[in-house]
C-alpha cells in the first residue's frame, strides 16, 4: 500500500477531517477540482490513500468514474454523491462556488473533473 499515491480533501485539516468523515460514514462516494489543476493523475481503477487533516493515512478509495463538465452541469446525483450539506445540488453549487472562489479559481464557465469512487479499506487511527 505503500506506493499508492495519496491526498487529503479539501483546502485545510478541518476540511479534509469533515469530508474524510463522510467518506468513512459511506455519504461521500464523489469529488470534484477545477479542471485548470489538470488531471491529476487520476485514471478508472487507480487506487489512493485519502490522509486526514493532520496528514496520516486514513483510507483507501478506487476511482470508479471520470469526467470533466462545466460548473453549470453538474448535476443532482453528482452533488448527492459528493455526500455534503444536505446533498442538493443548490448546496453543492453555493460550497462549491465558495471553495472555489477562496481558492482563485472560480468562474461561471469553469470546466471541473468530476470523480466518483468507492471506499476500498478503512485504515485505523495511531
Amino acid at each position: 500500500m505503500t506506493d499508492l499515491e495519496s491526498f487529503a480533501f479539501g483546502d485545510s485539516p478541518a476540511l479534509a477531517d469533515e469530508l474524510l468523515a463522510l467518506v468513512l460514514a459511506g455519504k461521500k462516494t464523489a469529488t470534484c477540482w477545477a479542471a485548470s489543476e489538470g488531471g491529476k493523475g487520476v485514471e478508472i481503477g487507480k487506487r489512493w490513500i485519502v490522509k486526514d487533516g493532520q496528514g496520516r493515512a486514513r483510507a483507501v478509495v478506487e476511482t470508479v468514474e471520470l469526467t470533466r463538465r462545466r460548473f453549470k452541469e453538474v448535476d443532482a446525483a453528482f452533488a448527492f454523491d459528493e455526500g455534503e450539506g444536505d446533498r442538493s445540488l443548490g448546496w453543492w453549487r453555493r460550497a462549491h462556488t465558495n471553495y472555489f472562489t477562496r481558492r482563485g479559481e472560480f468562474a461561471p464557465g469553469m470546466e471541473v473533473y468530476c470523480e466518483r469512487f468507492r471506499l476500498v479499506e478503512v485504515i485505523d487511527a495511531k
